[in-house]
């Protein structure tokens, strides 16, 4: 059991499972961040003064903050143990074998981790009390950020990197799960690829409208 727990198996396992509870949280997400596009703040502000006060979400954020730490921790060393492990010869011969979303997956990973520390500071630790803010008025704060055209460009840059990512990670979680048929595959493949482009366009189009409507 032991070395299962530490096989490099058992961390893509861990790593599926909590890839997909971050997929269903995005879809969360997208559908509170809808409430932005409204004239009113109150619908958005009642949201977040819920997921923030709300005894089952906290529980549920505890779980979610743990999914994304895993996730990023365990990634990168899968990667680094892959790098140590395949000679520089083999990899030059492979390239042609290994898809391009996963060879660059620590890359797209790594910019998507700054954007979330960049996302956090914003709301996250502001909500936390670690950096100032009107915990109260995340909308007029969310409004207020996407006026700054260097921060909508990032963020529609970072939603682009995460669309590749998404493309990539939802085939391969269910792979890694052994959910991996000529049967059904192609249709898990074709959902994870409408997904990682819908939902990446959502949030981009609200930043978008967000940026004009101002």
């Amino acid at each position: 059991m032991s070395s299962f727990l530490g096989s490099s198996v058992s961390k893509k396992f861990v790593m599926a499972i909590f890839g997909l509870f971050l997929i269903v949280f995005l879809l969360v997400h997208l559908g509170l961040n809808l409430f932005l596009l409204s004239d009113n703040p109150e619908p958005f502000n009642k949201a977040a003064h819920f997921m923030a006060s709300n005894p089952i979400v906290k529980v549920f954020e505890i779980v979610l903050m743990g999914g994304f730490l895993i996730h990023m921790l365990w990634g990168i060393i899968l990667q680094i143990q892959n790098w140590i492990a395949r000679p520089v010869q083999y990899k030059q011969m492979a390239q042609t074998q290994i898809s391009f979303f996963s060879k660059y997956m620590i890359y797209t990973g790594g910019i998507i981790i700054i954007f979330l520390l960049i996302h956090f500071t914003n709301f996250y630790f502001v909500k936390l009390g670690l950096v100032e803010g009107d915990h109260e008025n995340f909308y007029g704060m969310a409004h207020e950020l996407f006026t700054i055209p260097a921060y909508l460009i990032f963020y529609l840059f970072s939603f682009l990197i995460l669309s590749f990512h998404l493309n990539h990670a939802f085939q391969s979680a269910f792979q890694t799960l052994g959910l991996n048929h000529n049967s059904y595959t192609p249709t898990i493949k074709f959902i994870g690829l409408l997904y990682s482009i819908l939902v990446p366009a959502g949030f981009a189009i609200i930043a978008i409208l967000l940026y004009f409507s101002n």
